[in-house]
């Protein structure tokens, strides 16, 4: 088992054991232990799309605002640039820009680019992982949360993030 597995298991084994039926957001929201590259690469992507529109943002500002280091920033934004989800422009004024509209980037091309694969558990993209793949129903759950992180992945775009963005903002102001 990796260190992840591992972790998985142990903060899973409470709620399996706990009740009689399993609470699958309860699952999710442990499941949803993105390291600091997708969380801190979706930051960074919410940020440009927030900017959309208003020309190229300098990375350092991205990072300022974000509270990322510059430096480990660049690396995450050179990933989504090999992909195409974002573009540079040089010059005195230049920085990153979406390389395509907020409402065509969906929040899963973020994710994968940067995470890889959304998987909880091997078994679910290799069988060979586990000699208890046909009979096990923890593993029908993994699939179950597999299907609802992707779910909600495919179907989130940059600007339904910025929206939502905009609405936390303005109840802060109120």
């Amino acid at each position: 088992m990796t260190g992840n597995e591992i972790y998985l298991t142990r903060a899973l084994l409470p709620i399996i054991k706990s009740s009689e039926s399993i609470d699958l957001l309860e699952i999710v929201r442990v499941l949803m232990l993105f390291s600091t590259k997708g969380r801190y690469g979706t930051r960074a992507m919410l940020d440009l799309a927030l900017n959309y529109g208003k020309g190229p943002v300098p990375l350092k500002n991205v990072a300022k605002r974000q509270e990322i280091s510059e430096k480990y920033l660049d690396q995450l934004v050179m990933s989504l640039k090999t992909i195409g989800l974002v573009r540079s422009i040089r010059g005195a004024r230049g920085g990153y820009v979406l390389a395509k509209p907020p409402a065509q980037i969906k929040l899963s091309e973020v994710i994968r680019t940067l995470e890889g694969p959304v998987v909880p558990v091997d078994c679910l993209d290799d069988p060979g992982a586990c000699n208890r793949v046909s009979s096990c129903a923890v593993r029908d759950v993994w699939e179950e949360a597999r299907q609802a992180i992707d779910n909600v992945l495919e179907s989130t775009t940059l600007q339904d993030l910025a929206d939502r963005q905009r609405r936390k903002c303005l109840k802060e102001n109120k």
